[in-house]
């Protein structure tokens, strides 16, 4: 279990990163008259968050990771693919961004 917690924490650190890049592009973005939208992953997305910002995602995963610290091993099997399923959405999402910009 601790590998576990290991790995998504290691990815949850890469995502921030590109969380932070990503959000100063967007603000750059935004200043140029560019980037009109109102959230970034809309309502069919696993994530409970609506902002224009990837670290409000970014923190959203961070919270449900270290909530799995405090379960049982039955239950972290319950919730776990639905936290994978974020990051993989996140780390995905701020790929095509980084292409994108």
């Amino acid at each position: 279990m601790n590998n576990l917690l290991e790995a998504l924490n290691t990815n949850l650190e890469q995502a921030y990163r590109k969380a932070v890049d990503a959000d100063n592009s967007l603000n750059a973005l935004q200043q140029d008259g560019k980037g009109k939208f109102t959230t970034i992953f809309g309502d069919d997305t696993p994530f409970t968050t609506r902002s224009k910002r990837f670290i409000s995602y970014v923190q959203e995963l961070a919270e449900d990771i270290q909530a799995l610290k405090t379960l049982e091993d039955e239950q972290v099997k319950a919730s776990l693919p639905s936290v994978v399923k974020k990051l993989e959405l996140l780390l995905t999402t701020l790929g095509k961004f980084k292409q994108a910009v």
